[in-house]
């Protein structure tokens, strides 16, 4: 059966959800300035000439992005990422539910939803989005009868959301996104479960949420992961 969704009531808008600060635990501070060279000379050394290209277009985008207005930047950067193929973890690495960093996912050409959505939410952050505006959100997608995940965009608290999404790659407001039911949310420092029926309800395990923490703990450019799936 599918679930017909009004986002104004249940799209983790601050009235309907719990709120639990997780100190330490899902903290992301705006990421330090990139450093270009290096990470084009990691994408060269462990993908290969062809990731170093995309790398480039990576910093292109970033850098033609700086500068415009808010929601032109979330379409910049939704834009350049759905480019990249979708191939579940398994095929692509060998293991279920890895959560590659940005320059993991930009190497390997591919990845899947949380991988899009995990490197939309850094490159907006490098180019000044802030962190309260913005939440990575698992959803469960109706049509497909499975999880999935993207980024939902506040322009205030409370703000119908704007949703980043590689199944759509419009960017359409959550009350158009009836395909989406969501689950739970998290930003740099917060997360929010989603509340039903008056009752706060936990979904999914906590390790979800320590691929969060690890994810973070690798964000740098020495343990980079080799993919079994070649996406040249």
């Amino acid at each position: 059966m599918v679930v017909k969704i009004a986002y104004k009531v249940s799209f983790f808008i601050c009235s309907n959800v719990i709120l639990l600060t997780l100190t330490g635990l899902l903290y992301a501070d705006s990421p330090p300035q990139l450093n270009q060279k290096k990470i084009i000379s990691a994408l060269t050394n462990n993908y290969g000439e062809r990731a170093a290209k995309r790398g480039n277009a990576w910093f292109n985008a970033l850098d033609r992005s700086y500068d415009l207005p808010e929601k032109e930047k979330l379409k910049s950067i939704n834009d350049f990422f759905n480019l990249l193929h979708f191939v579940d973890d398994i095929r692509l690495w060998g293991v279920k539910n890895y959560w590659s960093t940005p320059v993991e996912f930009i190497g390997a050409n591919g990845g899947d939803c949380e991988d899009f959505a995990i490197a939309k939410y850094f490159s907006l952050l490098e180019i000044g989005v802030p962190d309260e505006k913005m939440r990575i959100t698992m959803v469960k997608a109706l049509r497909l009868n499975q999880y999935h995940m993207v980024v939902a965009y506040y322009e205030t608290p409370s703000s119908e959301p704007l949703i980043l999404d590689n199944l759509d790659g419009r960017i359409k407001p959550g009350s158009q996104r009836t395909d989406l039911l969501p689950i739970y949310s998290f930003n740099g420092k917060q997360l929010w479960l989603n509340k039903e029926k008056g009752r706060g309800t936990l979904a999914g395990e906590s390790q979800r949420i320590k691929r969060w923490s690890n994810l973070n703990q690798r964000m740098g450019l020495s343990k980079m992961r080799q993919p079994k799936l070649r996406m040249e």
